[in-house]
């Protein structure tokens, strides 16, 4: 069977942290990659769910505080250290 090259760029710490992985797993890239392609073409798609992230209700309500705080700076109180945070804290505690 003949073979082609692909080319594909991805972040230098993305291809470390694979190759890691599937050198512990007994695999180089090359195979890896074909494996998920040949997975993909046996799925007729992506062989994996894709979707959007959808946070629990917690974290949307901390998103919507932060970008709150990002538009009324004003409105929020301010440290001049992470010490003076510190301090009103465990003042508080």
């Amino acid at each position: 069977m003949a073979t082609t090259n692909i080319n594909v760029r991805v972040d230098t710490e993305l291809k470390q942290a694979a190759e890691a992985l599937f050198n512990d797993l007994g695999l180089n890239m090359s195979a890896a990659i074909t494996m998920f392609l040949k997975n993909a073409v046996n799925h007729d798609g992506i062989p994996f769910e894709v979707k959007r992230p959808n946070p629990n209700p917690e974290t949307k309500a901390a998103l919507a505080e932060y970008n709150e705080m990002k538009k009324n700076p004003e409105s929020y109180k301010r440290y001049s250290s992470f010490d003076d945070l510190m301090n009103e804290v465990l003042t508080d505690a």
